[in-house]
């Protein structure tokens, strides 16, 4: 029984297809049909189950399916491309025994192909490499397999990992070959390698039980979920188990139901097995990292390692004068719960505060991913106030040390000068420049974590949208100096009031507004960007004064420039030190920390 089990995790950078594949391999393996009046397939992107997920296109949690080629269970975990996700990549690969990783045939391997690369590499699990997107244009798979090699040699790869079998594939159209000239019609022998290259799961069916924990899920019927490799041994839903936590202490666990993964969904079993991922029901106070074993053995595993992290922000109810007129949580307590709950269930979050406090501290592994916390949570009626995210500095022998990044940038050629221009201000070393065959320019700079603080959006302003940058943590180096803030200052509402647009159109020449006509304000939001490097109280609600005197051309309609669109990755880049950022599940807005008295 322990032979016909094969755990495997896709992994990849962001945008090379690797949720593509997942869906050719369910339709591979009969999983996903056709619908016959459109002939196109029923479920796209199935992996992608959160909102977030398919409305950006990334994969935000680790989340596991089974697949049956030939009579063996393939549990296949898709893991998130970002680096800022990063935990989820050490939990998943915890519960696998190789990988299969996906690079794009004309990009290459890029920052966050190293980072969970390097990951698998220091587990010693086997790799099969996937050369995807051989169907575009600008391919160049020759040169992408001479950079995965050379990727291997720089992390480190022992002799046996650098000998990894190479395939080329189509992902959107379900092809795979291991000739680059020909391209077969199926994804059968991609599957017939992982059967053959990923080993089998070394567990003892004979030996205790050890269920290691490195999920956590919730049913509305069951309660909290267990997920996680059974190691040694075997467990039903009869046993006589015991959970080990962090404190090492056996508590007594009677399971309610055992589930194990097929397809996308789950499968009650009555046994298990070592070397399936399973879910274990009725374990109510369990964490990630945790050990179920049965009561007469009880042997704990060792606990999961993650990275540390690397950013923290402040998070606080909102206490602006719109405080509950668009969300229905605005209260300390509940945004504590749910932070903690967050904490349990993503190991590379940490929280700092009580439940008694008004502000907590939750530290990360970069913006994007508290961003994408607080977008969640706003979307589940919770009303926030954000802080401007800080770099953690750690010490080494008296040493101040803060975290480096490798930053990769494709862009224009006529963009190059702005960006270098830019980035030098920041502090930031470029370490290559080339020309790719497409004929746009690829630029590579080490930058400290904190010169990247409020980059993202100037950079796609400076590009006019058409910039890709991708960064991820390469280490830590001695804090460098200051990093120039945003210079330019605020225009902020000096009373409470209704936009309008007379008032817009006189205050357009003063710098960038965020609001549109109709949009309420209030005393200490902020409205916009000012030109100058000084913040600027203004009167946004000032209406035309009327006169008796009419006359052609004089009362035409003012003709307004479109606000900046803030959203909640822009606003966080743009605030200063003495700024907030305000979210409810309607509205993002800008507002200063201490609020000025309103004018009458």
């Amino acid at each position: 029984m322990k032979h016909k089990f094969r755990n495997v995790a896709v992994i990849a950078h962001v945008d090379h297809g690797k949720t593509t594949l997942v869906d050719s391999l369910f339709k591979a393996c009969g999983i996903l049909t056709l619908d016959e009046r459109t002939d196109e397939e029923a479920q796209t992107r199935v992996m992608d189950r959160l909102d977030l997920e398919r409305e950006r296109g990334i994969t935000i949690a680790a989340k596991n399916c089974a697949l049956t080629w030939n009579d063996v269970k393939i549990n296949l975990i898709d893991t998130p491309g970002h680096a800022d996700f990063g935990g989820e990549v050490e939990r998943a690969l915890g519960m696998v025994d190789g990988v299969v990783l996906l690079v794009d045939s004309a990009e290459g391997p890029l920052p966050q192909t190293k980072f969970v690369l390097k990951k698998a590499l220091k587990r010693h699990l086997p790799i099969i490499v996937v050369i995807n997107k051989m169907d575009r244009p600008d391919r160049r798979h020759e040169e992408v397999l001479n950079m995965i090699y050379d990727l291997f040699i720089d992390l480190g790869a022992d002799e046996s990992q650098i000998e990894f079998p190479v395939f080329y594939a189509i992902g959107r159209e379900g092809k795979a070959s291991e000739d680059p000239n020909n391209i077969g019609e199926s994804l059968s022998c991609l599957l017939d390698k992982i059967v053959e290259h990923i080993p089998a799961p070394k567990g003892d069916v004979n030996a205790p039980l050890q269920h290691h924990i490195l999920d956590l899920g919730y049913s509305n019927y069951l309660g909290r979920l267990a997920i996680g490799k059974i190691i040694n041994g075997k467990v039903s839903e009869k046993d006589n188990l015991v959970l080990i936590g962090e404190d090492g202490v056996a508590k007594p666990l009677k399971i309610t139901k055992l589930q194990g993964y097929e397809g996308i969904g789950l499968a009650n079993l009555s046994e298990a097995y070592a070397g399936d991922i399973v879910v274990i029901a009725g374990a109510e106070e369990v964490q990630i990292g945790d050990t179920i074993c049965t009561k007469d053995n009880p042997i704990p595993l060792p606990r999961i390692e993650i990275d540390p992290p690397t950013v923290a922000m402040r998070i606080s109810a909102n206490t602006s004068p719109f405080s509950g007129k668009e969300g229905d949580l605005v209260q300390p307590q509940k945004i504590f719960e749910r932070l903690r709950k967050e904490t349990l269930s993503n190991i590379a979050l940490e929280l700092e505060g009580s439940v008694n406090d008004s502000t907590f501290l939750v530290k990360g592994r970069g913006e994007f991913q508290l961003a994408i916390l607080c977008e969640t949570m706003r979307r589940e009626g919770f009303e926030l106030s954000l802080g401007r995210p800080v770099v953690l500095i750690k010490e080494d022998n008296g040493q101040k040390l803060e975290p480096f990044e490798e930053l990769v940038i494709e862009c224009d050629e006529e963009d190059v000068g702005i960006i270098t221009e830019k980035l030098s201000r920041r502090r930031g070393k470029m370490t290559s420049l080339f020309k790719e065959q497409s004929g746009r320019m690829n630029l590579i700079f080490t930058i400290s974590s904190r010169g990247l603080m409020g980059y993202r959006s100037e950079f796609m302003t400076d590009t006019r949208g058409t910039g890709i940058m991708h960064s991820s943590v390469t280490g830590y180096e001695p804090v460098t100096e200051e990093i120039p803030e945003r210079k330019n200052g605020s225009l902020i509402a000096d009373r409470d009031g209704v936009a309008i647009p007379y008032a817009i159109f006189n205050l357009e020449p003063r710098g960038r507004m965020f609001v549109s006509p109709g949009t309420p304000v209030y005393t200490g939001m902020v409205i916009g960007i000012h030109n100058r490097e000084n913040d600027l109280l203004c009167n946004i609600t000032k209406e035309k004064k009327l006169t008796n005197i009419r006359a052609a051309g004089r009362d035409e309609n003012v003709t307004l420039t479109p606000p900046m669109e803030l959203t909640l990755e822009k606003a966080i880049d743009l605030i200063k030190q003495d700024e907030i950022v305000e979210i409810t599940p309607k509205s993002i807005r800008i507002r200063k920390v201490e609020l000025p008295r309103a004018r009458g």
